[in-house]
């Protein structure tokens, strides 16, 4: 049987916490918790679960707060979990047996991150994450925003999932504001950073910025296929937005050159095509979405028009 540290990073949770407590220490042999500077019941609620709760000055840079939990934790793997998070009974269950049965060689473990939903509170918008991790292995979380880890190693993937919470988060620009710091600061963005950082600007309707980032993107070596994929549909978003509808037809397109055709990426031609009245054209490549495989592994969202 394995141990597992639940490592946190928290500020403000009030409202969500108890909720995700709740459900991880079903799950967790340590609770380790991070706070970044809150001013409500947060820790108050955490010291319910947890003797271990520690203060981190907030530094614009999420990973440094995410590599620093992980530096407390004391077991042999360590799980993540954001405070609105949760996990239902089914997959505590099913988390509970792999903590029974997980050969302990295995590094990394993906798990399904349900991070939308419909009316109907069936996930709309779900993909893997790296979720479990040797502790000894020594992962680290890398960049200020949209943080990840690098994994390596033996890697498995299970269909367990974590849900994302429904607290409601109001427009907020702190991501924007530490990229513009960085570059400001002349500090260069990444491909990844720059791929988020055109997101951040099409999320607060700075779309003609974010058609210059992500062509920006899209125009550097190496990039990761899936995030190429995404980024040529919000580049034919925002091109939509101002107006450049051939533009964004050939974004389109344009993801056909970074892997096999995605049905999403088919219905959004479709609903160019529909638009202008199309009909015959629009019915092609609505057709064609419902004929293509879905790709094992990637994102699965199930939602034609992306994000909101």
């Amino acid at each position: 049987m394995i141990t597992i540290s639940l490592c946190m990073i928290v500020k403000n949770e009030e409202p969500v916490l108890a909720c995700c407590l709740r459900c991880a220490a079903q799950i967790a042999d340590e609770i380790i918790i991070v706070d970044t500077g809150s001013t409500d019941a947060t820790k108050q609620i955490a010291r319910e679960f947890t003797p271990h709760i520690y203060d981190f000055p907030w530094q614009d840079d999420f990973s440094a707060v995410r590599n620093f939990s992980f530096s407390k934790a004391t077991r042999e793997y360590i799980m993540w979990l954001d405070a609105g998070d949760i996990i239902d009974e089914e997959n505590i269950r099913l988390l509970q047996e792999l903590k029974e049965t997980l050969d302990p060689s295995v590094d990394a473990v993906m798990m399904r991150y349900n991070a939308a939903f419909d009316n109907q509170g069936l996930p709309a918008f779900s993909y893997f994450r790296e979720r479990l991790l040797r502790r000894d292995k020594g992962y680290l979380w890398q960049e200020p925003v949209h943080e990840y880890i690098n994994i390596r190693g033996n890697i498995r993937q299970y269909e367990i999932a974590v849900n994302h919470g429904k607290k409601e988060h109001p427009l907020s620009t702190c991501n924007l504001d530490i990229y513009e710091k960085r570059i400001i600061g002349g500090q260069p963005l990444s491909p990844r950073a720059t791929y988020y950082y055109a997101r951040e600007l099409r999320t607060h309707g700075r779309s003609e910025e974010a058609i210059r980032y992500y062509r920006k993107f899209l125009n550097q070596p190496g990039i990761c296929r899936e995030e190429a994929v995404w980024a040529s549909a919000d580049l034919s978003d925002c091109l939509l937005r101002t107006g450049q509808e051939e533009a964004a037809l050939d974004a389109l397109f344009l993801s056909f050159n970074r892997d096999l055709p995605r049905a999403e990426i088919l219905c959004r031609i479709g609903a160019i095509y529909f638009d202008r009245q199309d009909r015959e054209k629009a019915i092609f490549w609505y057709e064609f979405a419902l004929e293509v495989p879905r790709p094992k592994g990637q994102c699965q969202q199930l939602k034609p028009k992306g994000e909101t």
